[in-house]
Protein backbone atom coordinates (compact mmCIF):
# COMPACT_ATOMS: atom_id res chain seq x y z
CA UNK A 1 0.00 0.00 0.00
CA UNK A 2 1.26 3.67 -0.92
CA UNK A 3 1.62 6.29 1.57
CA UNK A 4 2.69 9.47 -0.49
CA UNK A 5 5.80 11.51 1.32
CA UNK A 6 6.61 8.64 3.66
CA UNK A 7 7.92 5.53 3.95
CA UNK A 8 6.07 1.89 5.35
CA UNK A 9 7.54 1.49 8.65
CA UNK A 10 8.45 -1.98 9.18
CA UNK A 11 8.75 -0.47 13.32
CA UNK A 12 10.41 2.02 15.05
CA UNK A 13 13.43 1.40 17.14
CA UNK A 14 13.18 1.64 20.81
CA UNK A 15 15.13 4.11 21.93
CA UNK A 16 17.94 3.94 24.43
CA UNK A 17 16.78 4.74 27.83
CA UNK A 18 19.32 6.91 29.49
CA UNK A 19 16.86 8.45 31.99
CA UNK A 20 18.27 5.97 34.90
CA UNK A 21 22.56 7.22 34.34
CA UNK A 22 21.02 11.18 34.44
CA UNK A 23 19.81 10.64 38.00
CA UNK A 24 22.83 8.84 39.01
CA UNK A 25 25.21 11.38 37.47
CA UNK A 26 22.61 13.97 39.15
CA UNK A 27 24.02 13.89 43.27
CA UNK A 28 24.18 16.71 45.49
CA UNK A 29 25.05 17.26 49.24
CA UNK A 30 21.79 16.26 51.39
CA UNK A 31 22.32 16.21 55.66
CA UNK A 32 22.29 13.30 57.12
CA UNK A 33 19.05 11.36 58.17
CA UNK A 34 20.52 11.74 61.82
CA UNK A 35 21.04 15.36 61.38
CA UNK A 36 17.23 16.04 60.10
CA UNK A 37 15.59 13.49 63.09
CA UNK A 38 18.09 16.18 65.78
CA UNK A 39 17.15 19.13 64.49
CA UNK A 40 14.31 21.27 66.12
CA UNK A 41 11.24 22.00 64.86
CA UNK A 42 12.29 25.93 63.61
CA UNK A 43 15.07 24.52 61.34
CA UNK A 44 13.07 22.00 59.10
CA UNK A 45 12.45 25.48 56.95
CA UNK A 46 16.13 24.77 56.42
CA UNK A 47 15.61 22.19 54.36
CA UNK A 48 13.72 22.08 51.11
CA UNK A 49 13.07 18.46 50.61
CA UNK A 50 9.53 17.39 51.45
CA UNK A 51 10.57 13.86 53.28
CA UNK A 52 11.40 15.67 56.65
CA UNK A 53 9.83 12.75 59.51
CA UNK A 54 8.46 9.66 59.40
CA UNK A 55 4.90 11.16 60.36
CA UNK A 56 4.96 13.44 57.75
CA UNK A 57 5.98 10.75 55.02
CA UNK A 58 2.90 9.08 55.61
CA UNK A 59 0.39 11.71 55.83
CA UNK A 60 1.59 13.25 52.41
CA UNK A 61 -0.22 13.09 49.41
CA UNK A 62 2.79 13.42 47.13
CA UNK A 63 4.01 10.59 48.44
CA UNK A 64 0.57 8.26 47.88
CA UNK A 65 0.82 9.16 44.24
CA UNK A 66 4.53 8.58 43.60
CA UNK A 67 5.74 5.89 41.62
CA UNK A 68 7.72 2.85 42.50
CA UNK A 69 10.47 4.70 40.65
CA UNK A 70 11.06 7.29 42.28
CA UNK A 71 12.26 6.13 45.08
CA UNK A 72 14.12 3.10 43.42
CA UNK A 73 16.25 6.16 41.61
CA UNK A 74 17.45 7.36 45.01
CA UNK A 75 19.23 4.60 45.44
CA UNK A 76 20.59 3.47 41.28
CA UNK A 77 23.66 1.24 42.83
CA UNK A 78 20.95 -1.21 44.14
CA UNK A 79 19.09 -0.63 40.88
CA UNK A 80 19.99 -2.99 37.37
CA UNK A 81 17.26 -2.99 34.54
CA UNK A 82 16.06 -5.12 31.69
CA UNK A 83 14.59 -5.09 28.90
CA UNK A 84 11.03 -6.97 27.95
CA UNK A 85 9.09 -7.15 25.28
CA UNK A 86 5.31 -6.38 25.55
CA UNK A 87 2.55 -7.39 22.90
CA UNK A 88 -0.75 -5.50 22.93
CA UNK A 89 -3.91 -6.23 20.82
CA UNK A 90 -6.98 -4.80 20.73
CA UNK A 91 -10.00 -6.20 18.48
CA UNK A 92 -14.06 -5.65 18.75
CA UNK A 93 -15.21 -8.87 17.81
CA UNK A 94 -19.06 -7.29 17.05
CA UNK A 95 -20.89 -9.58 19.37
CA UNK A 96 -19.78 -13.12 17.38
CA UNK A 97 -18.80 -15.94 19.01
CA UNK A 98 -15.57 -17.47 17.89
CA UNK A 99 -15.18 -21.48 16.49
CA UNK A 100 -12.67 -23.96 16.47
CA UNK A 101 -11.68 -23.02 12.52
CA UNK A 102 -10.55 -18.99 13.79
CA UNK A 103 -7.03 -19.07 12.94
CA UNK A 104 -5.45 -15.71 15.50
CA UNK A 105 -2.42 -14.77 14.00
CA UNK A 106 -3.94 -11.75 13.08
CA UNK A 107 -4.25 -11.06 16.71
CA UNK A 108 -1.31 -13.13 17.54
CA UNK A 109 1.03 -13.44 14.98
CA UNK A 110 2.69 -16.63 15.15
CA UNK A 111 6.43 -15.40 14.80
CA UNK A 112 6.27 -12.66 17.49
CA UNK A 113 7.53 -14.35 21.30
CA UNK A 114 7.18 -11.42 23.45
CA UNK A 115 7.52 -12.20 27.03
CA UNK A 116 3.85 -10.42 28.23
CA UNK A 117 0.99 -10.42 26.50
CA UNK A 118 -2.26 -8.12 26.87
CA UNK A 119 -4.92 -8.84 24.88
CA UNK A 120 -8.20 -6.98 24.90
CA UNK A 121 -12.01 -7.33 23.13
CA UNK A 122 -14.91 -5.73 23.10
CA UNK A 123 -18.23 -7.04 22.00
CA UNK A 124 -17.71 -10.76 22.78
CA UNK A 125 -21.45 -10.55 23.25
CA UNK A 126 -24.03 -8.54 21.70
CA UNK A 127 -24.91 -5.51 23.56
CA UNK A 128 -28.48 -6.15 23.72
CA UNK A 129 -30.78 -5.27 26.79
CA UNK A 130 -30.83 -9.31 27.98
CA UNK A 131 -26.67 -9.31 28.00
CA UNK A 132 -26.34 -5.88 30.16
CA UNK A 133 -28.74 -5.96 32.35
CA UNK A 134 -29.45 -9.32 32.76
CA UNK A 135 -27.44 -12.49 31.25
CA UNK A 136 -23.82 -13.92 32.65
CA UNK A 137 -22.92 -15.74 29.68
CA UNK A 138 -19.78 -17.06 30.17
CA UNK A 139 -19.54 -19.02 26.98
CA UNK A 140 -17.93 -16.65 24.78
CA UNK A 141 -14.78 -15.83 27.13
CA UNK A 142 -14.20 -19.54 27.62
CA UNK A 143 -14.24 -20.11 23.98
CA UNK A 144 -11.56 -16.95 23.60
CA UNK A 145 -9.54 -18.64 26.54
CA UNK A 146 -9.33 -21.70 24.87
CA UNK A 147 -8.02 -20.30 21.59
CA UNK A 148 -5.90 -17.68 23.08
CA UNK A 149 -4.10 -21.04 25.00
CA UNK A 150 -3.95 -22.69 21.78
CA UNK A 151 -2.18 -20.11 19.97
CA UNK A 152 0.42 -19.28 22.64
CA UNK A 153 1.31 -22.47 23.82
CA UNK A 154 1.12 -24.36 20.17
CA UNK A 155 4.01 -26.56 19.84
CA UNK A 156 7.06 -25.85 17.98
CA UNK A 157 6.95 -28.69 15.85
CA UNK A 158 3.60 -27.27 14.83
CA UNK A 159 2.61 -31.16 13.96
CA UNK A 160 2.01 -31.91 17.34
CA UNK A 161 -1.78 -31.88 18.61
CA UNK A 162 -2.13 -27.99 19.57
CA UNK A 163 -5.17 -29.40 22.24
CA UNK A 164 -2.63 -32.20 23.62
CA UNK A 165 -1.74 -29.50 26.67
CA UNK A 166 -3.46 -29.36 29.76
CA UNK A 167 -5.43 -27.68 30.97
CA UNK A 168 -7.66 -26.96 27.91
CA UNK A 169 -11.27 -26.56 28.53
CA UNK A 170 -12.09 -27.20 24.69
CA UNK A 171 -10.99 -30.61 24.34
CA UNK A 172 -10.78 -33.98 26.97
CA UNK A 173 -7.38 -36.44 26.74
CA UNK A 174 -9.40 -38.34 23.48
CA UNK A 175 -9.91 -35.29 21.30
CA UNK A 176 -8.10 -35.33 18.03
CA UNK A 177 -6.69 -33.04 16.17
CA UNK A 178 -9.96 -32.07 14.08
CA UNK A 179 -11.13 -28.39 15.01
CA UNK A 180 -14.69 -29.53 15.03
CA UNK A 181 -13.95 -31.41 18.57
CA UNK A 182 -13.20 -27.36 19.98
CA UNK A 183 -17.16 -26.88 18.69
CA UNK A 184 -18.50 -30.18 20.07
CA UNK A 185 -16.91 -29.53 23.92
CA UNK A 186 -19.63 -26.36 24.01
CA UNK A 187 -21.91 -27.55 22.13
CA UNK A 188 -24.03 -28.97 24.85
CA UNK A 189 -24.34 -25.61 27.37
CA UNK A 190 -27.00 -27.43 29.86
CA UNK A 191 -24.40 -30.26 30.46
CA UNK A 192 -20.78 -28.05 30.78
CA UNK A 193 -19.92 -27.19 34.00
CA UNK A 194 -18.02 -24.05 32.16
CA UNK A 195 -21.44 -22.30 32.12
CA UNK A 196 -22.17 -23.26 35.29
CA UNK A 197 -19.11 -21.87 36.56
CA UNK A 198 -17.90 -18.08 37.34
CA UNK A 199 -15.43 -16.84 35.31
CA UNK A 200 -12.87 -17.29 38.14
CA UNK A 201 -13.22 -21.24 37.49
CA UNK A 202 -13.00 -20.78 34.01
CA UNK A 203 -9.77 -19.07 33.65
CA UNK A 204 -8.25 -21.36 36.48
CA UNK A 205 -6.57 -23.86 34.34
CA UNK A 206 -4.72 -21.26 32.75
CA UNK A 207 -2.98 -19.88 35.69
CA UNK A 208 -0.20 -20.77 37.51
CA UNK A 209 -0.29 -23.33 39.96
CA UNK A 210 0.45 -20.88 42.94
CA UNK A 211 -2.11 -18.15 41.44
CA UNK A 212 -3.35 -16.64 44.34
CA UNK A 213 1.03 -15.51 45.21
CA UNK A 214 0.06 -12.97 41.89
CA UNK A 215 -2.30 -11.15 44.54
CA UNK A 216 -0.27 -10.39 47.37
CA UNK A 217 2.94 -8.66 47.91
CA UNK A 218 6.04 -10.15 46.07
CA UNK A 219 8.65 -7.18 46.63
CA UNK A 220 11.98 -8.28 45.82
CA UNK A 221 13.44 -7.34 49.45
CA UNK A 222 13.49 -10.74 51.19
CA UNK A 223 12.28 -10.21 54.84
CA UNK A 224 11.84 -12.43 57.59
CA UNK A 225 8.04 -13.46 57.75
CA UNK A 226 7.33 -12.47 61.09
CA UNK A 227 8.32 -8.97 59.85
CA UNK A 228 5.71 -8.76 57.00
CA UNK A 229 2.85 -7.23 59.06
CA UNK A 230 5.20 -4.36 60.24
CA UNK A 231 6.45 -4.03 56.38
CA UNK A 232 3.41 -3.73 55.19
CA UNK A 233 1.46 -1.30 57.38
CA UNK A 234 -0.67 -4.11 58.77
CA UNK A 235 -2.23 -5.35 55.67
CA UNK A 236 -3.18 -9.47 56.17
CA UNK A 237 -2.63 -10.31 52.44
CA UNK A 238 1.50 -9.34 52.79
CA UNK A 239 2.34 -12.34 55.37
CA UNK A 240 -0.35 -14.79 54.11
CA UNK A 241 1.00 -18.35 54.47
CA UNK A 242 1.77 -19.60 50.81
CA UNK A 243 0.25 -23.24 51.87
CA UNK A 244 -3.08 -21.91 52.98
CA UNK A 245 -5.51 -21.27 50.31
CA UNK A 246 -7.76 -18.25 49.52
CA UNK A 247 -11.69 -17.98 50.02
CA UNK A 248 -11.76 -17.51 46.43
CA UNK A 249 -9.90 -20.20 45.47
CA UNK A 250 -12.30 -22.59 47.92
CA UNK A 251 -15.36 -21.49 46.31
CA UNK A 252 -13.58 -22.19 42.49
CA UNK A 253 -12.74 -25.47 44.38
CA UNK A 254 -15.95 -26.40 45.61
CA UNK A 255 -17.77 -25.26 42.28
CA UNK A 256 -15.61 -27.71 40.74
CA UNK A 257 -14.29 -31.43 41.05
CA UNK A 258 -10.64 -31.09 43.38
CA UNK A 259 -9.33 -33.11 40.83
CA UNK A 260 -10.26 -30.88 38.14
CA UNK A 261 -12.85 -29.85 35.61
CA UNK A 262 -15.68 -31.45 34.48
CA UNK A 263 -16.13 -30.35 30.53
CA UNK A 264 -18.96 -32.47 28.96
CA UNK A 265 -18.66 -35.25 31.05
CA UNK A 266 -14.32 -35.59 31.14
CA UNK A 267 -12.73 -34.35 33.90
CA UNK A 268 -9.71 -31.96 32.72
CA UNK A 269 -6.96 -31.80 35.59
CA UNK A 270 -5.49 -28.17 35.93
CA UNK A 271 -2.89 -28.25 38.29
CA UNK A 272 -0.52 -31.10 37.33
CA UNK A 273 -0.19 -29.77 33.97
CA UNK A 274 0.19 -25.96 34.38
CA UNK A 275 3.42 -26.03 35.05
CA UNK A 276 3.62 -27.04 31.44
CA UNK A 277 2.59 -24.26 29.31
CA UNK A 278 4.94 -21.60 28.16
CA UNK A 279 2.88 -18.86 28.71
CA UNK A 280 0.28 -18.32 31.83
CA UNK A 281 -2.71 -16.44 32.62
CA UNK A 282 -1.73 -13.68 34.71
CA UNK A 283 -5.07 -11.86 35.03
CA UNK A 284 -8.78 -12.20 33.36
CA UNK A 285 -11.46 -10.34 33.37
CA UNK A 286 -14.74 -9.18 31.65
CA UNK A 287 -17.44 -6.87 32.49
CA UNK A 288 -20.16 -7.39 30.14
CA UNK A 289 -18.21 -7.33 26.39
CA UNK A 290 -15.13 -6.36 27.63
CA UNK A 291 -12.81 -9.01 27.92
CA UNK A 292 -9.04 -8.66 28.95
CA UNK A 293 -6.37 -11.01 30.19
CA UNK A 294 -2.88 -10.54 30.83
CA UNK A 295 -0.08 -13.58 29.38
CA UNK A 296 3.14 -13.91 31.06
CA UNK A 297 6.26 -15.99 30.71
CA UNK A 298 6.38 -19.56 32.83
CA UNK A 299 9.65 -17.92 34.12
CA UNK A 300 8.39 -14.32 34.69
CA UNK A 301 5.39 -15.20 36.63
CA UNK A 302 7.44 -15.59 39.94
CA UNK A 303 8.15 -11.89 39.93
CA UNK A 304 4.77 -10.61 38.99
CA UNK A 305 2.58 -9.50 41.70
CA UNK A 306 0.25 -6.82 43.60
CA UNK A 307 -2.31 -7.80 40.45
CA UNK A 308 -5.38 -6.48 41.13
CA UNK A 309 -8.34 -5.10 38.52
CA UNK A 310 -10.93 -2.27 38.55
CA UNK A 311 -14.01 -1.80 36.24
CA UNK A 312 -15.85 1.67 35.42
CA UNK A 313 -19.34 1.67 33.18
CA UNK A 314 -19.81 4.39 30.99
CA UNK A 315 -22.59 3.06 29.06
CA UNK A 316 -26.48 3.45 29.81
CA UNK A 317 -27.24 6.11 32.21
CA UNK A 318 -23.46 6.24 32.58
CA UNK A 319 -22.48 4.11 34.60
CA UNK A 320 -24.09 0.57 32.87
CA UNK A 321 -21.16 -2.20 31.71
CA UNK A 322 -21.81 -2.18 28.02
CA UNK A 323 -19.45 1.08 27.57
CA UNK A 324 -16.33 1.66 29.76
CA UNK A 325 -13.49 0.02 30.61
CA UNK A 326 -11.21 -2.83 32.64
CA UNK A 327 -8.03 -1.89 33.90
CA UNK A 328 -5.45 -4.26 35.47
CA UNK A 329 -2.63 -3.33 37.27
CA UNK A 330 0.41 -5.51 38.64
CA UNK A 331 3.95 -4.64 39.45
CA UNK A 332 6.87 -7.04 37.74
CA UNK A 333 10.30 -7.02 39.71
CA UNK A 334 10.28 -3.14 41.00
CA UNK A 335 8.14 -1.70 38.04
CA UNK A 336 4.27 -1.50 38.15
CA UNK A 337 2.59 -1.36 35.28
CA UNK A 338 -1.50 -0.35 34.30
CA UNK A 339 -2.88 -1.54 31.28
CA UNK A 340 -6.30 -0.72 30.46
CA UNK A 341 -9.30 -1.81 27.69
CA UNK A 342 -11.87 0.71 27.32
CA UNK A 343 -14.61 0.76 25.20
CA UNK A 344 -15.67 4.24 24.36
CA UNK A 345 -18.92 6.03 23.26
CA UNK A 346 -20.33 5.27 19.89
CA UNK A 347 -21.38 7.81 17.23
CA UNK A 348 -19.96 10.40 14.44
CA UNK A 349 -22.45 12.80 14.63
CA UNK A 350 -20.72 15.87 15.93
CA UNK A 351 -19.94 16.71 19.30
CA UNK A 352 -20.17 12.85 20.29
CA UNK A 353 -16.08 13.08 20.28
CA UNK A 354 -16.64 15.16 23.29
CA UNK A 355 -18.56 12.24 24.97
CA UNK A 356 -15.70 10.09 24.50
CA UNK A 357 -13.10 12.41 25.96
CA UNK A 358 -15.81 12.87 29.13
CA UNK A 359 -15.43 8.92 29.13
CA UNK A 360 -11.75 9.44 29.14
CA UNK A 361 -11.44 11.49 32.12
CA UNK A 362 -14.19 10.01 34.18
CA UNK A 363 -11.81 6.74 34.17
CA UNK A 364 -9.13 7.99 34.72
CA UNK A 365 -10.66 9.69 38.22
CA UNK A 366 -13.04 6.80 38.73
CA UNK A 367 -10.55 3.81 38.49
CA UNK A 368 -9.54 2.93 42.17
CA UNK A 369 -7.51 0.03 43.04
CA UNK A 370 -7.85 -1.87 45.74
CA UNK A 371 -5.12 -0.81 48.62
CA UNK A 372 -2.96 -3.85 48.92
CA UNK A 373 0.47 -4.67 50.80
CA UNK A 374 3.26 -2.39 50.39
CA UNK A 375 6.50 -1.97 51.43
CA UNK A 376 8.05 0.30 53.83
CA UNK A 377 9.47 3.49 51.50
CA UNK A 378 6.77 2.64 48.44
CA UNK A 379 3.34 2.34 47.98
CA UNK A 380 1.72 0.16 44.84
CA UNK A 381 -0.06 3.08 42.33
CA UNK A 382 -3.61 2.68 43.07
CA UNK A 383 -4.55 5.40 40.27
CA UNK A 384 -3.82 4.75 36.47
CA UNK A 385 -1.63 7.80 36.07
CA UNK A 386 0.76 6.98 38.77
CA UNK A 387 2.03 3.61 37.37
CA UNK A 388 5.57 3.41 35.93
CA UNK A 389 4.35 2.25 32.52
CA UNK A 390 0.73 2.68 31.38
CA UNK A 391 -0.79 1.27 28.31
CA UNK A 392 -4.36 1.89 26.92
CA UNK A 393 -6.44 -0.13 23.97
CA UNK A 394 -9.20 -0.70 23.22
CA UNK A 395 -11.69 0.53 20.54
CA UNK A 396 -12.17 4.14 21.68
CA UNK A 397 -14.96 5.01 18.61
CA UNK A 398 -13.06 8.38 17.94
CA UNK A 399 -14.04 9.15 14.49
CA UNK A 400 -12.29 10.82 11.12
CA UNK A 401 -14.49 14.51 10.94
CA UNK A 402 -15.21 14.42 7.24
CA UNK A 403 -17.72 13.67 5.31
CA UNK A 404 -18.27 9.79 4.20
CA UNK A 405 -17.58 10.80 0.11
CA UNK A 406 -14.39 12.97 1.24
CA UNK A 407 -13.36 10.16 3.31
CA UNK A 408 -13.68 7.93 0.73
CA UNK A 409 -11.98 9.94 -1.84
CA UNK A 410 -8.67 10.12 0.24
CA UNK A 411 -8.77 6.40 0.97
CA UNK A 412 -8.73 5.84 -2.57
CA UNK A 413 -5.95 8.02 -3.11
CA UNK A 414 -3.75 6.23 0.00
CA UNK A 415 -3.64 9.89 1.46
CA UNK A 416 -3.44 9.06 5.11
CA UNK A 417 -1.59 12.04 5.91
CA UNK A 418 -4.34 14.47 5.35
CA UNK A 419 -7.01 11.76 6.78
CA UNK A 420 -5.08 11.38 10.41
CA UNK A 421 -5.25 15.56 10.48
CA UNK A 422 -9.13 14.96 10.33
CA UNK A 423 -8.85 12.14 13.00
CA UNK A 424 -10.82 13.38 16.13
CA UNK A 425 -8.46 11.32 18.50
CA UNK A 426 -5.48 13.68 16.58
CA UNK A 427 -7.27 16.66 17.18
CA UNK A 428 -8.31 16.33 20.43
CA UNK A 429 -5.14 15.40 21.97
CA UNK A 430 -3.33 18.39 20.24
CA UNK A 431 -5.56 20.75 21.81
CA UNK A 432 -4.89 18.83 24.84
CA UNK A 433 -8.81 18.16 25.68
CA UNK A 434 -7.89 14.28 25.89
CA UNK A 435 -5.17 12.24 26.94
CA UNK A 436 -2.62 14.94 27.09
CA UNK A 437 0.87 13.47 27.92
CA UNK A 438 0.27 9.93 26.02
CA UNK A 439 1.60 8.89 22.95
CA UNK A 440 0.79 7.40 19.99
CA UNK A 441 2.77 5.84 17.54
CA UNK A 442 2.02 7.22 14.01
CA UNK A 443 -0.58 5.39 12.09
CA UNK A 444 0.63 3.50 8.45
CA UNK A 445 -2.32 1.16 8.32
CA UNK A 446 -6.19 1.48 6.81
CA UNK A 447 -9.15 2.42 9.09
CA UNK A 448 -10.20 -0.30 10.93
CA UNK A 449 -13.74 0.49 10.83
CA UNK A 450 -16.47 -0.49 9.60
CA UNK A 451 -16.17 -3.56 7.08
CA UNK A 452 -18.76 -5.76 5.90
CA UNK A 453 -19.34 -9.06 7.47
CA UNK A 454 -16.38 -11.13 5.42
CA UNK A 455 -15.04 -9.20 2.90
CA UNK A 456 -12.83 -6.20 2.38
CA UNK A 457 -15.10 -3.84 1.56
CA UNK A 458 -16.22 -0.68 4.24
CA UNK A 459 -19.61 -1.49 4.81
CA UNK A 460 -20.53 1.92 2.99
CA UNK A 461 -19.91 0.07 -0.15
CA UNK A 462 -22.70 -2.23 -0.03
CA UNK A 463 -24.88 -0.55 2.39
CA UNK A 464 -28.21 0.60 0.65
CA UNK A 465 -29.54 3.02 3.48
CA UNK A 466 -27.00 6.24 4.45
CA UNK A 467 -28.44 5.33 7.57
CA UNK A 468 -26.74 2.39 8.10
CA UNK A 469 -23.63 3.32 6.47
CA UNK A 470 -20.59 4.41 8.66
CA UNK A 471 -17.39 6.50 7.25
CA UNK A 472 -14.31 4.65 7.97
CA UNK A 473 -12.34 5.34 11.17
CA UNK A 474 -9.52 4.38 13.41
CA UNK A 475 -11.54 3.28 16.14
CA UNK A 476 -9.16 0.76 17.45
CA UNK A 477 -6.05 2.59 19.42
CA UNK A 478 -2.71 1.92 21.57
CA UNK A 479 -1.81 4.66 23.31
CA UNK A 480 1.21 4.62 25.93
CA UNK A 481 2.29 7.00 29.15
CA UNK A 482 5.65 6.82 31.11
CA UNK A 483 9.04 6.57 30.66
CA UNK A 484 11.38 3.50 29.63
CA UNK A 485 8.55 2.18 26.94
CA UNK A 486 9.18 2.30 23.24
CA UNK A 487 6.76 1.14 20.71
CA UNK A 488 8.49 -1.10 18.09
CA UNK A 489 5.51 -1.73 15.88
CA UNK A 490 2.12 -0.46 15.46
CA UNK A 491 -0.22 -2.76 12.80
CA UNK A 492 -3.56 -4.11 11.67
CA UNK A 493 -4.82 -7.80 11.22
CA UNK A 494 -6.46 -8.72 8.42
CA UNK A 495 -9.12 -11.19 9.71
CA UNK A 496 -12.61 -10.92 8.41
CA UNK A 497 -14.46 -12.43 11.68
CA UNK A 498 -15.45 -8.96 12.39
CA UNK A 499 -16.85 -5.63 11.36
CA UNK A 500 -13.19 -4.16 12.85
CA UNK A 501 -9.73 -5.14 12.18
CA UNK A 502 -7.52 -6.37 15.02
CA UNK A 503 -4.92 -3.83 16.03
CA UNK A 504 -1.26 -4.84 17.76
CA UNK A 505 1.74 -3.90 18.52
CA UNK A 506 4.88 -4.08 20.80
CA UNK A 507 6.68 -2.73 22.69
CA UNK A 508 10.17 -2.69 24.49
CA UNK A 509 9.83 -1.60 28.37
CA UNK A 510 12.48 -1.22 31.01
CA UNK A 511 12.22 -2.99 33.87
CA UNK A 512 13.64 -1.88 37.41
CA UNK A 513 15.58 -5.03 39.03
CA UNK A 514 17.32 -5.02 42.32
CA UNK A 515 20.48 -6.50 42.09
CA UNK A 516 21.14 -10.24 44.54
CA UNK A 517 23.44 -7.79 47.13
CA UNK A 518 21.13 -5.80 48.24
CA UNK A 519 18.40 -8.12 48.33
CA UNK A 520 20.63 -9.75 51.12
CA UNK A 521 21.38 -6.45 52.59
CA UNK A 522 18.17 -5.34 53.20
CA UNK A 523 16.79 -8.85 54.45
CA UNK A 524 18.96 -7.78 57.78
CA UNK A 525 17.30 -4.00 57.81
CA UNK A 526 14.98 -3.31 60.84
CA UNK A 527 11.92 -2.30 59.44
CA UNK A 528 11.51 0.83 61.38
CA UNK A 529 14.29 2.17 59.18
CA UNK A 530 13.19 1.28 56.37
CA UNK A 531 10.86 4.39 55.67
CA UNK A 532 13.72 6.70 56.35
CA UNK A 533 15.54 6.15 52.89
CA UNK A 534 12.60 8.84 51.72
CA UNK A 535 14.59 10.79 53.95
CA UNK A 536 17.34 13.45 52.85
CA UNK A 537 21.10 12.17 52.80
CA UNK A 538 24.68 13.78 53.11
CA UNK A 539 26.72 11.92 50.51
CA UNK A 540 29.71 12.18 53.07
CA UNK A 541 28.11 10.31 55.65
CA UNK A 542 26.57 6.92 53.34
CA UNK A 543 28.60 4.38 54.42
CA UNK A 544 28.41 1.02 52.94
CA UNK A 545 24.90 0.27 54.98
CA UNK A 546 23.32 3.15 53.87
CA UNK A 547 19.93 3.08 54.36
CA UNK A 548 20.55 0.72 57.66
CA UNK A 549 20.36 2.26 61.07
CA UNK A 550 22.50 0.67 64.04
CA UNK A 551 20.53 0.66 67.59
Amino acid sequence: MAFPGDEKMKGCRPKIFGAKDKKAAKKTDRPSCSAVKSAPSSSKAQFPSPFRTLSEVRSMREVRSMRLSHFLARSPSAIKTESLRVFISTWNVGGNTPTAELNLDDFIPADDHSDIYVLGFQEIVPLNAGNVLVIEDNEPAARWLALINRTLNRPVDGDADIFSHKPSLSLDSTSSRSSSNLDASFSNRSGSAIFQSSLKSIRKPYMPTQRKLLKICNCSVEMPRKSYKDACFGCPQAYINETDSSEEDEVDDRSNNASGYVVDGVISSASASSDQLKYNLVSCKRMVGIFVTVWAKKELVPHIGHVRTSCVGRGVMGYLGNKGCISVSMTLHQTSFCFICSHLASGEKEGDELRRNTDVLEILRATQFPRICRRAGQRIPEKIIDHDRVIWLGDLNYRISLSYEDTKKLLTENNWDALFQKDQLNTERDSGRVFRGWSEEKIYFAPTYKYTFNSDSYSGETATSKKKRRTPAWCDRILWHGDGIAQSSYFRGESKFSDHRPVCGSFTVEVYLLDGKSKRRASNTNIRIGAEELLPRSKNKVTKGAGTKTT
